[in-house]
């Protein structure tokens, strides 16, 4: 797996690590007014200040190449690059220009995302996602940043995690904007999809060179009960967690299934959707962290019942490798039109401190070490995998947990900015240093 032709980067966001909320014209998103709502983020955190990149990424793309990392995976701040008339704010996008620049120069490739969830709060104000009107605005965005920035990306991603924006944001409402109908989620997600078919067709107009892609998160489902409607349950919380994105990508069409689950919720699609949305792609990146035990809940769907005694990380999620590879050689079996798969984000949080000038994170190096075997063994069995991105090259704004949990290889101090690469960041520096020697 780890030839030269292999990719291991690291990965951040925009509003995780940006900060600089407000400088240069940028506008607020949803998470701005999300994390500004008392009772929203842990500790009342927001990423107003963040890793205060935006002011230091000199420094941050100085630390990313001592590294020895292949590339970088970044995403662009729509707020930040486009005014509420959708034209374009040109010291938005002179910062992502110099920052494209600066990483091209010093050899790494670029994988940038459009959309990794801050949506310009105007949009929100006139429906969000729920609004089929901005897929039509995300196709614009698409349009221009694909147009300022051709030449400098090696690979796109339209969205970050769909399932995410969707579920999380519209049907629980533990993500901005928070809101929790099911309905609205589902037809959340087919605009998502829809804004993804239709930017797809203005990255590959505006920037040839580029690979476009997509990132999904994947979830592996299992139960330790013994009936055949627990066993049906696992099966659903894959059906709604996985392929609830990845048929209306790959097959055009969403699970039947899912309807059982949410029946009622199907949303309205007009023709030539699908057709959209299932648009070729030149990649899929997955994101995997950990799996979910579940049994019937008795009815149509699975309740999660958490297994007792086994590893979990500072995010209370299971250590569980197997899952990647169980996800990534079925993904295999399922679908045809599988196209080459990045790893786009693995990792895990813990509480890392700093002590005598030094972070030990024997976790997370364990944590990867084993994620890395599960790859090379979903790639020995034929599965066309040609890259893995660490989550996270810093500590950073944890969405609604804050800045409590922390995943980065290297430690930030928000009180001073300083970084402190961890025990992980030195071996996998010291890991890429003797790749390039034996090569």
């Amino acid at each position: 797996m780890w030839n030269k032709d292999f990719l291991l980067g690291v990965a951040t966001a925009a509003y995780q690590i940006e900060g600089a909320a407000t400088a240069d014209g940028r506008l607020p998103s949803i998470w701005d007014t999300f994390s500004a709502t008392p009772g929203k983020v842990l500790h009342g955190d927001t990423g107003d200040v963040a890793c205060d990149h935006y002011h230091r990424w000199e420094q941050d793309v100085d630390l990313i190449a001592s590294l020895h990392v292949d590339a970088y995976r970044l995403s662009i701040s729509w707020p930040r690059v486009m005014d509420a008339e959708g034209n374009p704010n040109r010291k938005g996008l002179a910062f992502y220009k110099r920052l494209l620049k600066a990483l091209r120069e010093r050899g790494l490739k670029t994988f940038v995302t459009l959309y990794h969830w801050d949506l310009p709060q105007h949009l929100e104000d006139a429906g969000g996602w729920v609004n089929r009107d901005t897929a039509l605005r995300f196709a614009d965005y698409a349009d221009l940043v694909s147009r300022e920035l051709a030449g400098l990306v090696d690979a796109w991603a339209t969205l970050n995690e769909p399932w995410c924006s969707a579920y999380l944001g519209y049907a629980n409402g533990h993500h901005a904007p928070g809101k929790q109908d099911i309905v609205f989620a589902t037809q959340a997600m087919h605009h998502l999809l829809l804004g993804h078919g239709l930017a797809v067709r203005k990255l590959r107009a505006n920037d040839p060179g580029a690979q476009v892609g997509i990132v999904a998160n994947v979830g592996r489902g299992t139960t330790n009960g013994g009936s055949a409607a627990d066993r049906r349950a696992a099966e659903l919380f894959e059906i709604q967690h996985n392929n609830w994105v990845l048929d209306p990508l790959l097959k055009k069409q969403y699970p039947a299934a899912l309807w059982e689950l949410w029946p009622g919720a199907q949303p309205m699609a007009l023709d030539g959707d699908m057709d959209i949305i299932g648009a070729p792609l030149d990649y899929l990146g997955i994101n995997y962290y950990f799996r979910t035990n579940v049994v019937s809940d008795g009815a149509h769907g699975f309740t999660e019942v958490p297994l007792a005694g086994v590893e979990r990380t500072q995010m209370g999620w299971e250590v569980y490798p197997q899952g990647l590879y169980d996800l990534l050689t079925g993904f295999k079996r399922n679908y045809p039109q599988l196209p080459p798969i990045y790893i786009t984000e693995n990792g895990t949080a813990s509480d890392d401190k700093v002590v005598d000038g030094a972070v030990e994170d024997p976790q997370r190096i364990a944590f990867l070490s084993r994620h890395w075997t599960a790859v090379d063994s979903a790639v020995k069995e034929g599965v066309d995998i040609r890259g893995y991105f660490i989550w996270s090259l810093m500590d950073n704004f944890e969405w609604a947990f804050g800045y409590e949990r922390r995943f980065g290889i290297v430690h930030v101090d928000y009180a001073t900015q300083a970084r402190t690469p961890k025990r992980s960041a030195q071996l996998v520096k010291r890991f890429l240093a003797d790749r390039a020697r034996r090569e």
